[in-house]
């Protein structure tokens, strides 16, 4: 395996959550996965700013950003000039954000196009209350949560699956889920935040879950999506799990973070899911008609 390859000179302590609007400028149907095409575009971003920075990215084995699957009113009979569209990118350290607003500046007023598909881009949202899914954080306030909690339901909002004994684990085990939060947030937080190593003993209490097969570039990737309830007795484990379920929203967990998968945010969230954004605009557009 090659080496980490560090961003630790570029680190801040703030993470961001962006959302990018496009629309359809062509008829006819989109790929249902455009994870390549999203990632490449969003390193062609920051490539565009900062080269040296695109391409670390693009070497690591841990990127410090996570990207979602493209999101929106995908129609039956086929897609319609026009029809919105929108994708999520989250970064862990804040020093990308500068980079990634400038290339998007220089591509503003360019077409582009994912898998074949010409799209138009309409607005990037980076502050928080622009968009209901953007928002920013840091990793001091996340490290003192104001409320504990023993119970704690998390959302899989795209397949998500996991590493385990050289195989592929679709069931979202406390130990994996709060192993792989555990380990990015002490990638990329500053070191004064650093958590200690935990014993995940929890039990699953409830779970409502769903595989998902995904066709990507790389062949079909397979993981769950739907929430769990995750239940925590000891009161330092609790405490340390409340910090990484909040880190979730900017995080993601599992494989393949920055290629739609993973995206997991904690129920009660002052960010409305995914899922529930896409629902809410699809019935807006039903009132209109």
């Amino acid at each position: 395996m090659e080496p980490e390859i560090s961003l630790q000179q570029h680190k801040f302590s703030t993470l961001h959550s962006i959302v990018v609007e496009l629309a359809a400028a062509a008829v006819g149907d989109i790929p249902p996965t455009l994870s390549r095409a999203l990632h490449a575009l969003v390193l062609k971003w920051l490539a565009a700013a900062n080269p040296s920075v695109a391409e670390t990215i693009h070497a690591s084995q841990n990127p410090p950003l996570t990207i979602s699957p493209l999101l929106g009113n995908r129609r039956q009979g086929g897609v319609r000039v026009g029809d919105y569209f929108y994708f999520r990118i989250t970064l862990l350290d804040g020093a990308l954000v500068e980079p990634l607003m400038r290339g998007f500046e220089c591509s503003e007023t360019q077409s582009l196009v994912l898998a074949d598909f010409l799209f138009v881009l309409r607005h990037l949202y980076a502050l928080p209350g622009m968009h209901q899914l953007a928002g920013a954080a840091d990793y001091a306030l996340l490290s003192h949560p104001a409320q504990v909690l023993t119970d704690i339901e998390l959302h899989f909002l795209s397949a998500t699956s996991f590493k385990q004994n050289q195989a592929v684990q679709t069931f979202p085990l406390p130990e994996l889920v709060f192993n792989s939060l555990h380990r990015r947030w002490n990638i990329f937080a500053p070191e004064q935040y650093h958590l200690p190593n935990c014993e995940w003993n929890a039990l699953v209490t409830a779970y409502e879950l769903k595989t998902y097969a995904l066709k990507m570039e790389g062949g079909t990737e397979v993981g769950a999506q739907g929430w769990v309830c995750y239940r925590f007795s000891d009161a330092e484990t609790a405490r340390i799990a409340t910090i990484l379920a909040n880190f979730a929203f900017f995080a993601g967990v599992g494989r393949k973070t920055a290629m739609g998968m993973g995206q997991t945010q904690i129920a009660n969230s002052k960010f409305k899911t995914c899922t529930e954004r896409s629902r809410s605009i699809q019935n807006s557009k039903k009132v209109k008609r």
